[in-house]
């Protein structure tokens, strides 16, 4: 059965047919195995919603399109404030579930799924479409839908970045901004290519790959969902070989000698095969969108055009000390990022990429502390289009139609 049948019939089962075919991956699914949905993930399908947003797809020249983005919302009655979760490559939702169970308690949660990822769909052309500035206007648009006013944005990996821009770009909507990993990566200098940035951090390599053979690489990618997943997604007891990410021409030659990658380490079967079959959906085709080429330079002329580098609003950098992906610390100090945020706290935490799902009670510590001492103005009770949830239970029901994240009943792909 292809990705696009099982799709299908997950929408249909569901009552909700959106993926617009275009958008699907094609072709079989590889090494099937079930799995059932793990109750982290489960206890917050309900709280499923789906923003319809404005987007450009380029390809066709500058024809308007619409992507339909998922996202959970988890309105507190009781909070006054509202965190935005915002996941990077590769990442869904879900990867937040630690958060979310931490953070429902004292605030109201918005944790979107980006565009291209999983069930949210993209507008088309991985090359033109889907910038950073562009994931800004996505998350302005749930925003608007869910009738959030304003929000503290909290990203990892390239959600850093879009969390970052996020507050630079609209004050008037993010409060306080928070960057897992990625510190601010200011535009305020001349552009450079991804090749020039390689010589100071080798283990950038893959994304030279992921610009220069854009669609080589979605094929790699694409050949074994749950390698290209357990390759990435590793912790400091778990890592990955040291010449890992440095390729420019393949990003799993470094695991050659692995007939088979290890289990994610910080996720259960059950989590980690829930996030091969969100990402079995599309591929990982349209996820590519933040490496390519014209979209990073697409950004960058946009935020030069506006000509304001600085974010004033409070500020969080959580940056891992033993990340096989770069020297976080010492980019921020290269890139002169402190000096375009003068509100910035800097914390670090002993784990590799990943340290909201590898050592997440330490992180949700570090985090909590900064938003109590950021956030000491109470805040306006937001006026929300949803059904204020008390507590967060696995029975709890909604009242509008609600896209799962989950095919029941369905395969995957395998390593």
């Amino acid at each position: 059965m292809t990705r696009q049948a099982l799709a299908l019939l997950s929408a249909l089962f569901f009552g909700l047919l959106f993926i617009p075919k275009e958008s699907l991956a094609k072709g079989p699914l590889k090494d099937p195995l079930k799995f059932s949905i793990p109750l982290k993930v489960k206890e917050y399908l309900p709280y499923q919603r789906v923003a319809r947003c404005s987007a450009i797809n380029r390809s066709e020249i500058g024809d308007s399109a619409t992507v339909q983005l998922q996202y959970v919302h988890i309105v507190n009655p009781n909070a006054t404030r509202t965190l935005l979760l915002v996941h990077g490559w590769p990442g869904l939702w879900s990867t937040w579930s630690n958060q979310i169970a931490h953070f429902a308690s004292s605030y109201s949660l918005i944790v979107p799924t980006l565009r291209g990822f999983g069930s949210s769909t993209h507008a088309g052309d991985v090359q033109n479409s889907g910038a950073v500035q562009e994931h800004t206007e996505d998350l302005a648009c749930i925003l608007r839908e869910a009738g959030v006013s304003s929000a503290t944005c909290v990203g990892h990996d390239w959600g850093a970045q879009v969390c970052w821009e996020s507050a630079r770009a609209r004050p008037d909507l993010i409060e306080a901004v928070s960057g897992i990993a990625v510190p601010y990566l200011p535009s305020a200098g001349p552009f450079l290519p991804i090749e020039d940035i390689v010589t100071f951090f080798p283990h950038l390599g893959y994304q030279v790959y992921f610009a220069n053979d854009t669609q080589g690489a979605v094929e790699e990618l694409d050949a074994s969902v749950q390698r290209s997943l357990r390759s990435v997604m590793r912790s400091v007891d778990s890592p990955p070989p040291p010449d890992f990410l440095v390729s420019q021409d393949d990003f799993l030659g470094a695991w050659q000698n692995f007939s088979i990658i290890p289990e994610i380490p910080f996720l259960s079967r059950e989590e980690e095969a829930y996030l091969v079959d969100q990402f079995s959906i599309q591929g990982f085709d349209y996820t590519l969108e933040f490496y390519t080429n014209p979209n990073r330079l697409s950004y960058y002329n946009f935020v030069q055009a506006q000509g304001n580098f600085t974010i004033p609003q409070p500020a969080l950098h959580i940056a891992p000390t033993d990340d096989p992906v770069a020297d976080w610390i010492a980019a921020s100090n290269i890139l002169n990022s402190a000096s375009f945020i003068p509100l910035l706290k800097t914390e670090t935490i002993a784990t590799a990429h990943w340290p909201h799902l590898e050592r997440p009670e330490e992180f949700n510590q570090i985090l909590e502390k900064w938003l109590n001492n950021s956030l000491k103005e109470p805040a306006q009770l937001e006026t929300s289009k949803e059904t204020a949830v008390p507590q967060i239970t696995a029975e709890a029901k909604s009242e509008e139609p609600i896209v799962s994240e989950v095919r029941a009943k369905s395969t995957i792909s395998g390593a």
